[in-house]
Order: structure tokens, then sequence, then C-alpha cells
């Protein structure tokens, strides 16, 4: 064999490695069921913030404790506790991705992600009522 082929195959294998690493890190959202099954894993759960339980943050008394309530996406509410600040503007969230595992029926959470409602969505409801306006005008023009 040529030493060009050798190095492609070699360059091929690596490729191969690199995409199967990668397609193994990546995780679907689960339930807290799923966490509950297996709390020496961790798992990342999606959910919504339930306003109707107490949220516990004291910066005072221990400014590395919140706790809060999440209702998963089949409806399961847990405790959450999170080492570590109350993130901003962290009741105006539509969702939740929690990183962490179950601690009996807590879910100790080491990472918080909030998918925050977009900015940009009455802008984009007014772009629309301007190219309508365009076209209309338009119409009237011809």
């Amino acid at each position: 064999m040529k030493r060009s082929s050798i190095i492609l195959l070699v360059l091929i294998a690596v490729a191969i490695g690199v995409i199967v690493s990668l397609v193994g890190d990546f995780s679907t959202y689960e339930t807290f069921a799923s966490a509950a099954r297996h709390p020496d894993k961790e798992y990342r759960v999606i959910g919504v913030l339930d306003k109707s339980l107490p949220q516990v943050y004291d910066p005072q008394k221990d400014p590395n404790y919140f706790s809060f309530y999440v209702k998963d996406k089949a409806g399961n509410i847990r405790k959450v506790v999170y080492i570590g600040s109350r993130p901003t503007d962290f009741e105006r969230s539509e969702q939740i991705v929690l990183t962490g595992h179950m601690q009996d029926s807590v879910f100790a959470c080491s990472q918080i992600l909030m998918k925050c409602p977009s900015k940009y969505k009455n802008d984009q409801v007014a772009v629309s009522n301007m190219k309508a306006q365009a076209q209309q005008v338009h119409a009237e023009v011809k």
C-alpha cells in the first residue's frame, strides 16, 4: 500500500472515532422518574418552574443554596436543590433544563439552563405587519 493511502485510512478512522464520541455525548431530556431509577447517574431534566410552591434563597444566610420546585414533562413535581446563587430573572423562564442527579426525592442540580421567552417575538409581529402594509401600498400604487 502507498504511504498516502495508509495516512488517508488513519485519518478516516480518527474522524469516525471523533464522530462516534460526539454522538455518545448527546443526551435526551429525561424525567424525574427515570433519574430516580439510577441515582448514581447524571441526567438532564427539562421542566417548568412551579410558581405555586416556595423558592428558598437567602443570600445573607447561605448565598450558595437555592431550592425550588419544577414540574417535568411527565407532570411530576420535585424539589430541586442548586448549590449556587439564584439566576437572574429565574421566574421569567419558559422552561428550565436541569443537570444533576436524584438524592432520595430531591433533585440535586449542578447546572441550570433557562430558556427565556424571546424578546424578539413582538418585533417579528411588527415586521410581518410592515410587510403586509408594504404589499398593500404596492398594490394601491399599481
